[in-house]
Order: structure tokens, then C-alpha cells, then sequence
């Protein structure tokens, strides 16, 4: 075999691919996953960044204060009023690798993207592409189909305002029946209004706009009130906001260059360390770590010049060096941290007692559970050992950007269900962790708890996120429930386990929820799965007279075969997701406190919906 190999390598085995080609080959190595837009790092959201952030370097340089973008039945519209792209140019920045403004520093010194690649990777993966540039009283206009060239207009006269406007349909051959979640374009949106302050970005009709920056950030998605007031401070390309909160562990929201780094990187590290610094040297007092940072909400935001990310999706910044005058993003952070912050603590004798009674409180509660801890590390390693509750997979997450994006952890309820997933996964990079029977409501609980109930305390362990998501093993934990009463109380169960001790895990877009079809229809030539009752009239309708019509009532009645179709590249993930104004305490309470007045009445309209559904099915 290896001989024919050897014979087989010659000079016609050496390919050489096109820009374009070379991206839909390869779409990954510039969008990062493809996914059908349920989840946030979804490549259709990264072709959207990618068009806007043009626009933000634009008003960053000081052209253009505002932004205009459309979605409707999928076709995306970006319009900024920055200068234009110069209209000799037009063509060539959208469809030319390696061309673009943004090598030239002194016009794009702290840019978002420098690479070149970014426009054309969307032009590339769009089924249709267009891009005009107004300068001067003139438009340029082009039009391509996955990166092909086919419609090139003259410069004409034009009494439209200057700017660029990108419009794209991404390519279903590549992203299949994909769709925009407003929930999850919203977020950008806000990320990006609160690093530009001043800047109007007008969604759908819908403005976004921001004046505290970081400030507002924090206060729009702080869950109930902060033990202290947001204490932001500002200088020459850094911002940090600051404040403690009541939930548990740690919570970082973290830009480069008006970049979300959703997986930190060397800015967010620096926070982290700094933070603890400052407040040991403040109180004069060896704190633990995990004390100072317990509860902590906290953004950055730093200018880097020519940043070096970890993936063309730049959701790590790996530059050590603030580059090109060499400081260290580390020592840069801490520096400003120690002047900044303590300054602040000095002037603000409440807040800095507020810090204080916070990280006591962290460190009793610590010391009160390290006996506790410690059993149910062990107990965890000995079940782990024996694979009684994980079935885990192959590619564990890493440092890869790659690994990180690729694995799932699905918690299924009874051994019926985790059997027909366990046969059904992908092992490299699926697992599944059965539950047995339904879990504990631990809402009002404290910590304690995680580490005293069996399934808690494995689950944590399966996932390790004790001490955070920097090491976080699953990118996608789906929660796989019957889709009857009983699996809707335990998906219940299961989220406010998460919000109640992991609630950064649900904030940063990990947690999904698994949709399995309801119905099978089927003649002798074709199967349709149905996930709705719509959907099945309408497969009833397509397949003809007499169709055979399953009706499933739970995953262990779906066969492994049939089932890899539901867990594969067609899977259907509803992402758990909590807008800016939902408050989690009071939904939690609602939904799994004591029992009020207001929830039985709830419950009651809702049993007559679900009644009336019932009858509607059965007629």
C-alpha cells in the first residue's frame, strides 16, 4: 500500500485552489463552524461581524456616525457613511486576497481585522454578494455568486450620501437552512454600541446606541443589583467596568479593538490577576484569589495595535505585547489597575467595605465547604473511573479553537434514552451523561449542595467548571429530554441548576436545549420527520393518501439509526438565551420558588392551551 502511494505522488497530486475556492473548501479556517445560526459563534453571525466591522473602523477613524443594517428573509444589508471604498478598488477589496487599507497602520492603527481576509470570506460563502461604494457624487457597484464576478457596473453620478453598503445571502449548499436569531444579532449589536459611544446602529428599524460604554454594558446585564455601584474608569485604550454581584463565579465580558473575545485571551487574564493584586495590596491582606474574584461582573475593553489572535475568528487574543512600542498587555493592565482602582477604593471609603464584607463572606463560605470539596473531587474520580454516569468522547476541549467549537455533552434523562444517543453520537466528539430520574430543584440552595448531591457533584466534574469555564470540556451542553411533561419539568430543573451556580455558562451561549421530532411520516418512497403539528399537516399533504404516522413519545422510542439523522449535521439546537432585560432572580423565583397565586393561575391558562393543543391533535 505504501508503494502505491509513493507511486501515486507526483506533480498532478499538487493542487493549487483560488481565493474562493480555497475558502468553501475550507470554510472553518476563516469562520471558525458552520452551524444553522442557533448558536452565537455560528459562521453566519461571523459573516455579519465581519461586514459591520468595516463600518466600526470607519467610525473609529472618525468617518460616519451611523450604521444601518436589514435582515429580512435571511438577505443581510450593511450601510455605513463612512468615505467609500475608493472606486478603482471596488471589486478588488471584496474579491482579491490579501488586499485591503488595513495593512497600512497609519490609516487602521488599532483596526479589528488585519488580515485582509474578512470581506471575502463572506463574498466567497454568499450565493449572493453585492457590494457600492458612494465617493465624490460617484457609485460603484458589483455583484457575485460565491465569489464569482457578475455583474461589474461603470462609475456612474449619484446624489446619495458617501459610504458602503454590503449586502449578502449566505450560501445554504454550505450553511444549510440556516436563519438570524434577533436574540443572538441584538447582542452584537449592543457589544458593539457600547465600544463606540456616540455611534447609532439602526437594526430592522430598532437604534442602538450607548453613552457609558462599559458602564452600561455591565448594568444592562447584571442580574438584580449589584452589591456597589459600577466603578468604571477610562484612559488612553483601555475601559473597565467593575462590580460584584450575588450569583456565583466569575463573570467577563472582554474586546480587543471593538472585538468581543468571547474565550478572554491575554487582556482578560491580565484583568483577572490585576484585580486580586490591587485588592491585596489595598486591604493589606493575602487574600485567596478565588475570594477577591467570587461574583465579580467585569468588562475590558483595550486599543491594540496589530493584535494577534488565536483563530481568524479572533476570539482569543494570544498578543503578549501591546505592540508596536513593545509594552506588555500584562503590565499595562495591572499598571492602570493599581493607579485607577485604587485611587477609586481611597475616595470611595462604601464601596471599598462593600469589596471587603464580599470577600469575606467568599472566603467563609470557601473554608466552610473545603472538607466538603474534597470528598466529592474523590467520590467524582472513582465513579469516572468506573464510566457509570459519562459517556464521553474522544476530543476533549483544548486550547484549539477547533476543539473547543467541535464538542457536545448531552444530559439525557433514564437509560432508554442515553442508550439510543450513546449508539446514535459521533464519539469523537459527543458525549452523553445520564441522569437518574429527575434531578433536585436547587433554587434558594447554596453551594453546598452541588457538592452533596451525587448528580450534581459528577456533572460539575464532567464539565469542570468548579472554578470556572476557562477550562470548560463541552462547547454545547444540550439538554435531551422526552418532549411530554415530565421532561419539560426536568429541562426546568436543569436550567436553574445552571443559572442558580454556573450562570456564566448560560450568559456565554453554551447551553441548548435538543429538538426531536414529534412525528415520523412515511409512504414506501419517502420518510419526513416532524417537529411540529404545522409540519406534519404539511408532510401528510406531500406524501399523498394514506401516509404511515408515528406519533413519538419519548427519545428511547427512536431507533439509534433513526436517530443519528436528529444528533448529526441536521441537528436542531434551541439555545437557552435570557435577553438584556429579563431579570434571572425573579424568573427563578416564579418558576421554582414557593408556590403564589400568580403562578397556579399561570399554570391553569397554560393547561387549557396545552388541553385545547391536545384535542387539536387528536381530531
Amino acid at each position: 500500500m505504501a508503494e502505491t502511494n509513493e507511486s501515486n505522488y507526483s506533480e498532478d497530486s499538487i493542487k493549487s485552489l483560488d481565493w474562493k475556492e480555497h475558502i468553501r473548501l475550507r470554510p472553518g479556517m476563516y469562520i471558525g463552524k458552520l452551524g444553522d445560526g442557533s448558536s452565537l459563534d455560528d459562521g453566519v453571525y461571523v459573516l455579519l461581524k465581519e461586514s459591520i466591522d468595516n463600518c466600526i473602523d470607519e467610525f473609529v477613524m472618525g468617518f460616519g456616525k451611523k450604521i444601518e443594517i436589514t435582515i429580512k428573509d435571511r438577505m443581510v444589508k450593511v450601510r455605513d457613511y463612512g468615505r467609500g471604498i475608493p472606486l478603482g478598488k471596488v471589486v478588488d477589496v471584496v474579491s482579491k486576497i490579501n488586499t485591503g487599507a488595513k495593512y497600512d497602520s497609519v490609516a487602521f492603527k488599532k483596526s479589528v481585522g488585519l488580515n485582509g481576509v474578512g470581506t471575502k470570506a463572506v463574498n466567497a460563502l454568499s450565493s449572493y454578494f453585492s457590494v457600492q461604494s458612494v465617493r465624490d457624487g460617484q457609485i460603484k457597484s458589483a455583484e457575485f455568486t460565491k465569489g464569482v464576478l457578475v455583474k461589474d457596473e461603470p462609475v456612474t453620478e449619484t446624489k446619495d450620501q458617501r459610504g458602503t453598503t454590503v449586502s449578502f445571502f449566505a450560501d445554504e449548499e454550505i450553511f444549510g437552512n440556516f436563519k438570524f436569531l434577533n436574540d443572538h444579532v441584538e447582542k452584537m449589536l449592543w457589544n458593539y454600541a457600547y465600544l463606540n459611544t456616540g455611534l447609532s446602529i439602526i437594526f430592522n428599524g430598532q437604534t442602538y446606541k450607548s453613552e457609558r460604554g462599559l458602564f452600561d454594558l455591565l448594568e444592562q446585564n447584571i442580574s438584580g443589583e449589584p452589591l456597589y455601584p459600577i466603578i468604571h474608569l477610562k484612559g488612553e485604550d483601555i475601559e473597565i467596568a467593575i462590580t460584584h454581584g450575588n450569583q456565583y463565579g466569575e463573570e467577563y465580558y472582554s474586546f480587543v479593538n471593538g472585538q468581543h473575545t468571547t474565550q478572554g485571551g491575554t487582556h482578560q487574564a491580565a484583568l483577572r490577576e490585576a484585580v486580586v493584586k490591587v485588592m491585596r495590596d489595598f486591604f493589606k491582606k493575602d487574600f485567596d484569589a478565588n475570594d477577591v474574584r467570587q461574583s465579580i461582573i467585569a468588562a475590558i475593553s483595550v486599543k491594540v495595535v496589530e493584535p494577534v489572535f488565536e483563530s481568524q475568528t479572533k476570539t482569543k487574543l494570544g498578543s503578549q505585547n501591546m505592540a508596536p512600542d513593545g509594552a506588555a498587555i500584562r503590565t499595562f493592565v495591572m499598571d492602570f489597575l493599581k493607579k485607577e482602582l485604587d485611587n477609586f477604593l481611597h475616595k470611595n471609603q462604601e464601596v471599598s467595605e462593600a469589596i471587603l464584607q464580599k470577600i469575606l463572606q467568599s472566603e467563609k463560605e470557601r473554608k466552610d465547604l473545603s472538607g466538603i470539596r474534597k470528598l466529592a473531587r474523590e467520590r467524582a474520580k472513582k465513579v469516572s473511573l468506573h464510566n457509570k454516569k459519562l459517556r464521553d468522547c474522544r476530543v476533549h476541549y483544548n486550547s484549539s479553537h477547533a476543539g473547543r467549537l467541535e464538542t457536545t455533552l448531552f444530559i439525557t434523562e433514564g437509560d432508554s434514552a442515553s442508550g439510543s444517543i450513546t449508539k446514535s453520537r459521533d464519539v469523537n466528539a459527543q458525549a452523553v451523561f445520564s441522569l437518574k430520574g429527575k434531578p433536585l430543584n436547587c433554587y434558594g440552595l447554596t453551594k453546598k449542595i452541588v457538592y452533596e448531591n451525587e448528580e450534581f457533584n459528577l456533572l460539575q466534574s464532567a464539565l469542570n467548571i468548579e472554578d470556572g469555564l476557562d477550562n470548560l470540556r463541552y462547547n454545547n451542553i444540550v439538554i435531551a429530554t422526552d418532549a411530554d411533561v415530565d421532561g419539560m419539568h426536568i429541562r426546568l430543573l436543569m436550567i436553574t441548576f445552571f443559572l442558580q451556580f454556573f450562570p456564566d455558562l448560560v450568559k456565554n451561549g453554551h447551553l441548548y436545549i435538543l429538538q426531536t421530532p414529534l412525528f415520523r411520516v412515511r409512504n414506501k418512497k419517502e420518510t419526513v420527520y416532524c417537529y411540529s403539528d404545522d409540519e406534519r399537516k404539511n408532510a401528510i399533504a406531500r406524501l399523498g393518501k394514506n401516509p404511515e404516522i408515528t406519533r413519538f413519545k419519548g427519545l428511547g422510542e427512536i431507533s439509534p439509526d433513526e436517530f443519528k439523522h436528529f444528533i448529526g449535521k441536521d441537528i436542531r439546537l434551541e439555545p437557552v438565551i435570557f435577553g438584556r432585560n429579563d431579570n434571572l432572580l425573579q424568573l427563578l423565583e416564579f418558576y421554582m420558588g414557593k408556590n403564589t397565586p400568580d403562578r397556579q393561575l399561570f399554570i391553569i391558562d397554560n393547561l387549557k392551551v396545552e388541553k385545547d393543543l391536545v384535542e387539536e391533535l387528536l381530531s
